[in-house]
C-alpha cells in the first residue's frame, strides 16, 4: 500500500513566509497511477455510475480530473480563470486569502460532476465552483481532493461531501 502523505514534500515559507506549501510533485512522479486509481476509490460504484462528468478546477484540479474522466470513462469539465473560455456560460467572483479572483464554466445541460482540485484549503475555490456549475445547469454531487488541509476549513456545500485522499490535521 503506498504512503501518499510521505510523498509529498512540506516546503516552509513557500511562496512567502510563513505558508507551508504541500509540493506534489514528488508524488505524481513516483505515484500517478496509484494516486488516480486511489482517488478513484473514494467513490462507490453507484457514485460513478450516477456521474456524468468529472469538472476540474484550474489548474492543477485539470490533472485530478482529467485522469479520473479517463479511468471511469467520464467526461471532462474545465472550470477556468476569467478569459480563458470562449464563451463562458458565467463567472463567479470569490475571495482569496490575498485579494480577489473569478471563474468560468461554459454551459451544462444538466449534467452530474463532481469538482475536483489538487488541495480544498478554505474551501472558497470549491464553494465558487459549485455556485457556478449550479448556475451554468450542472448538477453538483460532490467535491475530490487530492489534499484536505482540515484544519483551515469546515467546508460544506450543502449535503454534498468531500472526499480527500490525504488529510492534515495541522
Amino acid at each position: 500500500m503506498t504512503d501518499f502523505k510521505a510523498l509529498i514534500h512540506d516546503v516552509p515559507d513557500f511562496p512567502k513566509p510563513g505558508v507551508l506549501f504541500r509540493d506534489i510533485g514528488p508524488l505524481l512522479l513516483k505515484h500517478f497511477p496509484e494516486t488516480i486509481e486511489a482517488m478513484a476509490a473514494l467513490l462507490s460504484d453507484a457514485e460513478w455510475q450516477a456521474v456524468d462528468a468529472l469538472a476540474g478546477i484550474e489548474s492543477r484540479g485539470f490533472i485530478f480530473a482529467a485522469a479520473l474522466a479517463q479511468a471511469k470513462g467520464k467526461g471532462f469539465v474545465m472550470i477556468r480563470k476569467k478569459g480563458k473560455l470562449p464563451k463562458p456560460a458565467c463567472h463567479q467572483e470569490y475571495a482569496l486569502e490575498y485579494g480577489t479572483a473569478a471563474l468560468e464554466i461554459q454551459q451544462g445541460a444538466g449534467q452530474r460532476l463532481w469538482l475536483v482540485d489538487d488541495v480544498l484549503a478554505t474551501g472558497g475555490t470549491f464553494m465558487a465552483s459549485a455556485e457556478l456549475a449550479q448556475r451554468a445547469n450542472y448538477h453538483v454531487d460532490g467535491f475530490l481532493s487530492l489534499i484536505d488541509l482540515q484544519y483551515l476549513n469546515t467546508f460544506q456545500w450543502y449535503d454534498r461531501p468531500v472526499r480527500s485522499l490525504i488529510q492534515y490535521e495541522n
